[in-house]
């Protein structure tokens, strides 16, 4: 699978495109005033503590306060509080009794400081999610400054996991904290691993210094830039050119290469063709399929994506499939190839959360294990952690992705004015009736001497024409005049009733 990434820069935005085989497989958006936070190391102030909740309100600065879990809190607080219960508690012979955890009204108070970091980025109405465990990610390992567990990636094979923690806690044990070795960090020589240590416990002590000389809600530390992480987190082997149409921040990126990730550097390519760097692979055309709903299948059938506060449905439809010779075949089919769509606009639409995906009903046990198979296989080629709970008692196939970040179609729009969020309008027939009930409403508690009506020029056309006689009938009932006013800005669902 040949691999690469496309990356349009300017002033107000950063988009990249991860592209294999000619296909457009993730998009990824950062926008100057809206940079998320994830990542990022704050000195929060606590605003309320909610006893029964076990959490509490954190104020870093933003327009809604953040959210701490006692789960989410910093290791060595709840350890030293353990460690005191534990001796208070020891019995006679000295050895000290089980700590229970320490409830978070008994660490934390209104006002007091903490040192905290984003998990999650405010989405709809939430506040942003916070830890207290700190960890700073490097190119080939996380550091953990407040712990000492040592692990290593769940995706390197577990036969090899072993030797690495082992080799990585020779390296690390001279200056305490804990490190988890990443992925891409399999191969990497000690030299490479130093270098990335060093550049980590560097990073950890700037942030310590910070939080000295800084007052709270003020931000210590900032993870990086899109550009940046395209570097540490999306270029694997597969990859075989980092293509950017910017030379200054091309130059930018190959220092920040030179520096941290020197494997990449000869990867990175300057792009100074006529043609804009997103039409070489139809980017922006992709990026139009990824904010609709439907999705055609190269078979004829299609899926209908709708994304909710609560989770995502993914209806899948044959359409005018009919290339097989029966139709549990056809069925088939189409299901195999939406298992591969559905996998690829996961990613492509960054889409979190729970998914209930909707396959067309099979039959045959054997179908429905195999779409099952295939659709496990294109997941795991996901950055992001998925689980699937195969299919329920009703036929659907139901799912979780982890949730980090909005995900495409929050980050580009926005409700819709005409239809506050719902997909709907109400037809102008409708909106006519709603018109004449309020007409008839004004009229046993005014007097005016005319109502004129104000509204879209489809109500409008209609009340000229189909509705004529209703609107008619109405006048004659009151014993007022109704004139009309079109206004071509108004919504179909909005009008006034002017009282004259």
């Amino acid at each position: 699978m040949q691999q690469d990434i496309l990356i349009n820069w300017s002033p107000q935005e950063t988009r990249v495109a991860v592209v294999e085989n000619g296909a457009v497989q993730e998009l990824h958006v950062e926008r100057t005033l809206e940079r998320g936070l994830v990542g990022n190391v704050y000195l929060g102030k606590v605003a309320r503590v909610l006893p029964g909740m076990q959490s509490a309100f954190i104020d870093i600065g933003l327009d809604r306060a953040a959210f701490l879990h006692v789960a989410d809190l910093m290791s060595s607080i709840n350890s030293r509080h353990a460690e005191s219960d534990a001796a208070q508690a020891a019995n006679g012979t000295g050895a000290p009794a089980a700590a229970a955890p320490q409830p978070i009204e008994k660490q934390l108070f209104e006002g007091q400081a903490v040192m905290v970091q984003v998990l999650k980025d405010p989405i709809g109405t939430k506040g942003a999610r916070l830890t207290a465990q700190i960890s700073i990610a490097g190119r080939l390992l996380v550091f953990l400054p407040q712990d000492n567990h040592i692990g290593v990636s769940q995706k390197i094979p577990p036969r090899q996991r072993e030797d690495l923690r082992q080799r990585l806690q020779t390296l690390t044990s001279d200056q305490g904290g804990g490190f988890i070795l990443r992925t891409n960090g399999e191969d990497a020589t000690d030299a490479e691993l130093g270098e990335d240590i060093a550049y980590l416990r560097k990073t950890w002590a700037r942030i310590k210094a910070a939080a000295q000389r800084l007052p709270p809600t003020s931000v210590l530390h900032q993870d990086l830039s899109l550009l940046q992480r395209v570097l540490r987190d999306l270029v694997g082997e597969t990859t075989q050119a980092i293509r950017i149409d910017s030379r200054e921040q091309f130059e930018s990126l190959t220092a920040f290469a030179a520096e941290f990730m020197p494997a990449t550097l000869q990867k990175l390519q300057l792009h100074s063709g006529e043609r804009p760097i997103f039409d070489l692979f139809n980017i922006d055309e992709e990026v139009a399929k990824a904010l609709g709903r439907r999705v055609d299948l190269k078979s004829g059938g299609y899926l209908i994506i709708d994304q909710t506060e609560a989770l995502t449905t993914v209806d899948v439809n044959t359409g005018g499939f009919v290339g097989a010779r029966n139709f549990d075949d056809t069925i088939f089919k189409t299901n195999l190839e939406a298992a591969q769509a559905i996998a690829r606009q996961l990613r492509l639409r960054n889409l979190g959360g729970i998914v209930i995906v909707d396959f067309i009903d099979m039959l045959r046990e054997n179908h429905r294990d195999m779409v099952l198979a295939e659709f496990q296989k294109q997941l795991a080629r996901d950055r992001i952690k998925t689980t699937v709970n195969g299919f329920s008692a009703l036929g659907l196939l139901e799912m979780t992705r982890k949730r980090t970040r909005e995900s495409l179609a929050h980050q580009l729009c926005e409700p819709c004015d005409a239809c506050s969020g719902k997909g709907v309008v109400k037809t102008a027939r409708s909106v006519s009736y709603d018109i004449l009930r309020e007409i008839l409403r004004e009229a046993r508690q005014f007097n005016p001497r005319e109502f004129r009506v104000v509204a879209s020029p489809k109500v409008i056309e209609l009340f000229l024409d189909e509705e004529s006689q209703h609107l008619a009938g109405l006048s004659d009932f009151i014993g007022k005049p109704i004139s009309l006013q079109s206004e071509a800005a108004m919504s179909q669902e909005q009008y006034d009733i002017v009282l004259l």
